[in-house]
């Protein structure tokens, strides 16, 4: 088998990382069906569907990235960055499709992801994690995520949503 992490620049790939972000929203509301209202309000507030139906204004250099992740050419994993501030940016979407799960493609993905934040000058990262995410806060805390000491407004005062923050370093 076949694997590899790209930025997603092609029409195809742009598709294919719609469909994935598409894909863990399904998966969120399937988790967490107590939290639909919630999460339908959270990506109303992201303008994630405008995001989406615009993909090269917000996923692509200069003003985000999108890493795409493939198993013998079948698109199977997506993390997407958006700038969240001047040297901090945000890991969004951050999903890998069941038949690919256990393969090790969401650290591959989110290792990709840090390198091309720091390639685009970023200092620090953040993200958000529904705490019943048992596959990936674990990973994030062992790529060095730590509690975030100032989160982002929306789900701030939420114990269920989990808010983690590391400082990037150039790799040498």
């Amino acid at each position: 088998m076949t694997v590899t992490i790209k930025t997603a620049r092609t029409d195809t790939d742009v598709r294919d990382a719609t469909d994935l972000a598409w894909a863990f929203v399904a998966l969120l509301k399937e988790r967490y069906p107590e939290r639909a209202e919630q999460i339908d309000d959270y990506l109303r507030d992201q303008r994630f569907e405008e995001m989406l139906a615009n993909f090269r204004d917000y996923f692509l250099p200069p003003h985000g990235e999108c890493m795409l992740a493939r198993l013998d050419g079948q698109a199977v994993g997506v993390v997407m960055l958006k700038p969240a501030g001047a040297a901090l940016c945000e890991m969004n979407r951050m999903y890998v499709a069941p038949e690919a799960r256990g393969r090790g493609l969401g650290r591959l993905l989110c290792k990709a992801l840090i390198s091309r934040a720091v390639e685009l000058g970023y200092r620090e990262m953040r993200l958000g994690a529904l705490n019943r995410h048992v596959e990936a806060l674990p990973l994030y805390r062992s790529l060095g995520f730590d509690i975030d000491p100032d989160p982002p407004e929306f789900g701030r005062n939420d114990p269920g949503i989990i808010h983690l923050r590391m400082t990037l370093r150039p790799q040498s």
